[in-house]
């Protein structure tokens, strides 16, 4: 590897050294806004398609996120995996290292993004009619949309595996300019598609994916212009077994985790989904809303891993548990100050999404009802991230698939079948999971931060 490629780029961050707070926050906040980006187009594709389209494509494009999640998931896995293999080379300084990680990375990818295509295209009949049990009225437009959505589903995953390589070495700014650039493409795109050519769901299914393609090759570009350890070259594309090890070994947990939590949640769709279009149209404006509370704890997530992930190659534990109590700080007050604004604003903020007095009524419900225990996720989110950044990603691993799958499910079934299936009590196993995920990763962050041992990388 040649010395321009072991340099410093000038949007890295070393995270091992100065002010904690500071790193915390500088790095949150390109992130936080990158997944405001994100979640803008996605909130432009629900909102056409609730005033311009139809009820029935407004519920199916609403709720076929968690089938979407499952595959997505398990690719996101991986990639944090080589995201923390990569923020522990760099805090080492084993700069060859992050380089053969991120060709590695690369490859990765690709072959995965070819595999996951054709797995999601073969499968979506069976899980619309048979896990989702979607209703006939809704079914057309979920499975016109998911067609093309995983048709095109490679732009997403060389964007997120090519910012997580940013990431791990302190650049969360240029993701975030890609963000931008790829939402204003979605945004017109969506509105020339269906207002301009009528295509309904399909117009906004196929100007996500342009989106998404637009800021993969942004991404990609961009690791082929670096000057520092990740840069890309294409004359050194070749797969490190060691390192691919790696990356699988610290990933695999966390894509099992994803992938079963996204696969549980189509379960707990189907409950939902029993209640009628109208209920399946408030839960969509409600989970529109909720992911814009969870973006600060997640992007506070994202930089604690990749803070814990530095500083834990670098030998120093102490500056990583101070790490970890300042990402707590953040993202409860930020958290709490959202959640206060959603459920004082539940009932205009469903109606932005869609007007009809059913679908207003049941997302106000779940806004008020559920999203004050978004406080209680800061912890698991937060730790989450932290025992990852350290490499440890069984933990969080088996923590959340019993809180969010096993215990969930019992509860679902359980309120269903003997004590009340209506939708309040349904909907409700959300925060339940959420405060039985945050109270066993409390207990046991304690427990493995007195005992932990720093291994050689």
């Amino acid at each position: 590897m040649s010395s321009v490629a072991m340099s410093k780029n000038k949007y890295d961050v070393d995270m091992t050294k100065g002010n904690i707070m500071r790193h915390m926050i500088a790095f949150s906040l390109p992130l936080l806004a990158g997944n405001m980006f994100q979640q803008l187009y996605n909130m432009v594709d629900t909102w056409v398609v609730g005033n311009y389209v139809s009820d029935e494509a407004f519920a199916a494009v609403g709720t076929v996120g968690s089938y979407v999640n499952m595959l997505i998931g398990f690719f996101m896995g991986f990639s944090n995996g080589a995201g923390v293999v990569i923020s522990q080379y760099y805090g080492a300084k084993k700069f060859d290292k992050v380089n053969k990680t991120v060709h590695t990375s690369i490859i990765m990818t690709l072959v995965l993004g070819i595999a996951f295509t054709i797995l999601g295209i073969a499968t979506i009949p069976f899980v619309l009619k048979n896990i989702m049990k979607f209703p006939p009225d809704v079914y057309p437009e979920a499975k016109e949309y998911l067609v093309i959505y995983f048709a095109g589903i490679l732009g997403l995953m060389i964007y997120n595996v090519g910012s997580g390589i940013m990431r791990a070495v302190g650049d969360s700014k240029r993701p975030f300019y890609f963000l931008i650039v790829s939402a204003i493409f979605n945004v017109v795109l969506d509105f020339w598609f269906v207002l301009s050519f009528d295509m309904g769901v399909a117009g906004v299914a196929y100007a996500t994916i342009i989106s998404q393609a637009v800021s993969a090759f942004l991404v990609i570009l961009s690791l082929i212009k670096n000057d520092s350890c990740i840069k890309l070259n294409i004359y050194d594309m070749s797969v490190d077994f060691y390192l691919l090890k790696r990356i699988m070994s610290i990933g695999f947990p966390s894509a099992i985790q994803l992938a079963v939590t996204a696969f549980s949640n189509m379960f707990v769709y189907s409950y939902i989904n029993f209640f009628g279009k109208d209920m399946m149209g408030g839960y969509t404006a409600y989970s529109k809303i909720d992911q814009i509370i969870m973006m600060p704890m997640q992007s506070v997530s994202i930089a604690i891993t990749t803070f814990a992930g530095q500083n834990y190659g670098k030998g120093d534990m102490d500056r990583t548990k101070r790490g970890v109590k300042s990402a707590m700080i953040i993202s409860f007050v930020v958290t709490a100050v959202i959640t206060l604004f959603v459920v004082v604003f539940a009932p205009v903020l469903t109606r932005f999404f869609n007007k009809n007095p059913e679908v207003i009524a049941y997302g106000t419900m779940l806004l008020r009802y559920i999203s004050p225990f978004f406080i209680i996720c800061c912890a698991n989110q937060v730790l989450a991230g932290a025992l990852r950044g350290m490499g440890n990603t069984k933990a969080p691993m088996l923590i959340t698939l019993f809180s969010f799958v096993l215990f969930r499910q019992i509860y679902l079934y359980i309120m269903a079948n003997f004590i009340s299936n209506t939708e309040l009590p349904i909907v409700m196993s959300f925060p339940v999971g959420w405060i039985v995920c945050s109270v066993a990763i409390m207990i046991y962050y304690k427990s493995y931060i007195k005992k932990i041992k720093l291994n050689e990388l």
